[in-house]
């Protein structure tokens, strides 16, 4: 083996890398993750140009963040599932070899219906890179240093996904739509070049691959998500009841299919542990209030009479906070117990959300400022220990189902968190967004209570 190339080892430690190649593999993790995450949101404000270049109403132009997006959520746990079978190195390879040339077709895409089906290809890409990326960071880091990977990996998450719009607003300013897409292409062959020489292999699970599962999975929440979206307009609304009727039946499917299974594409075995299952319930509530929040802050922002580059101004000092805080909370996540980290954080958030939502109309922008920092602040100290206790409480062969269960749980809330937002302004109108940020306070609270049960539930288990 030549001592130039640091990608050359053949095996993979039980605990983790040998350095350098532990920070090739991570760089490629977090690159992958970034671009991921970055096509979630990066589109959002490059709306209104795609719909007027590709003759395409406004309405119809949404499809093409849904289409990414549901397809990310449908197909999260069935590729984590597959990852423990054929390798989480491989399910992630692939994924981002299809998310690149998927990005190929988007921007070369001559119409809507041909850029939304590329969304939606390379949406499966995606899954393929979330799906096993804590899982790979899991095989790629020790265990002594687990918090703090997954502090870095948290940190990305969060922070692409905040800093989207302002991205895209920077290439909007210079060129064209298509390179939102187009830079994807030169940036995901890096990328794939570093993972081929530095992704470590993974133990390998026997059993068959659960294509009725996977099925029923996609459908229930294909339809139930589709159905709480369509809630938000008034025409869509039986037809909106019924897709949420036939997602919950064939949910119902689901749970009697996957009960049985050894190893259930939706981890049953996992959340039987209630460390894990209340990690799960925590994100979920965390991720629905963050959501919630930064779709209705800018709404509310400008309700308050402040324009829209003042509301951009204001919005930054979350993701800002937020990135000083997540690398630090990685560091005490090993030290210190999750339950406490996140139930801190949490509260913090909640406070934040309550002083935002009681802000006066002509608010100072310092007031805002402290308030946006003190949310990003909060989050950052829930979410990288939160990830953390999900990926440590699960045992080392379901790591794929434990870091699918992990993204399947901060999409879940997304969405939820956003269908919500809309159905508060169908209701309320524009005062719709005030009521979104008192829901998301209350929420970030609700997420606090179940973290700091945790405590209870993490000594329980220590003294059996």
């Amino acid at each position: 083996m030549s001592a130039a190339s640091p990608f050359l080892e053949p095996a993979v430690p039980s605990d983790g890398l040998p350095v350098p190649r532990r920070y090739w593999a991570i760089a490629a993790i977090v690159l992958a993750i970034a671009m991921s995450v970055l096509d979630s949101t990066i589109v959002n404000v490059a709306l209104p140009s795609i719909a007027r270049s590709l003759g395409a109403t406004a309405a119809a132009s949404i499809w093409v963040i849904n289409a990414y997006q549901l397809a990310i959520l449908v197909m999260l746990l069935p590729l984590a599932s597959l990852g423990e079978v054929v390798g989480y190195r491989r399910v992630s390879l692939t994924g981002l070899a299809l998310f690149t040339l998927a990005s190929l077709g988007c921007a070369r895409a001559p119409d809507l219906l041909t850029l939304s089906v590329a969304r939606v290809i390379q949406g499966l890409g995606a899954a393929g890179v979330m799906s096993v990326a804590p899982a790979l960071v899991r095989f790629t880091y020790p265990q002594r240093d687990l918090g703090r990977a997954v502090g870095i990996n948290a940190f990305v998450v969060a922070t692409s996904a905040a800093l989207g719009p302002t991205l895209a607003s920077a290439v909007l300013a210079v060129t064209g739509w298509r390179w939102l897409f187009g830079i994807n292409v030169p940036l995901g062959v890096i990328t794939l070049l570093i993972a081929v020489r530095a992704l470590p292999e993974s133990d390998r699970s026997r059993r068959p691959v659960d294509y009725t599962g996977t099925a029923l999975y996609a459908g229930a929440f294909g339809l139930a998500l589709s159905g709480l979206q369509s809630l938000a307009h008034d025409a869509a609304t039986p037809l909106a009841l019924l897709e949420i009727g036939c997602g919950c039946a064939l949910g119902w499917l689901l749970v009697r299919h996957q009960l049985p299974r050894a190893a259930p594409l939706l981890p049953f075995d996992l959340l039987r542990n209630r460390v894990f299952s209340l990690s799960i319930a925590t994100s979920v509530c965390s991720f629905v209030a963050q959501m919630s929040a930064l779709v209705a802050l800018p709404f509310e922002i400008q309700r308050l009479g402040h324009s829209a580059v003042e509301t951009g101004l204001y919005m930054t000092p979350w993701p800002l906070a937020l990135a000083v805080a997540a690398p630090i909370a990685g560091r005490l996540a090993d030290r210190q117990a999750a339950g406490m980290l996140g139930g801190l954080g949490l509260l913090t958030l909640a406070v934040g959300l309550v002083l935002l939502a009681f802000l006066p109309p002509g608010a100072s922008s310092g007031g805002f400022v402290w308030r946006m920092a003190l949310c990003g602040l909060g989050f950052g100290f829930f979410q990288a220990p939160n990830n953390r206790a999900i990926m440590a409480s699960a045992p080392r062969q379901r790591s794929g189902a434990a870091g699918g269960m992990l993204g399947a749980a901060r999409l879940l809330g997304q969405s939820l968190g956003a269908a919500f937002v809309a159905i508060l302004f169908r209701v309320w109108g524009a005062a719709g967004s005030n009521f979104a940020l008192d829901l998301a306070a209350l929420l970030a609270l609700a997420g606090a209570l179940v973290s700091l049960v945790r405590l209870t539930a993490q000594t329980r288990e220590s003294t059996a």
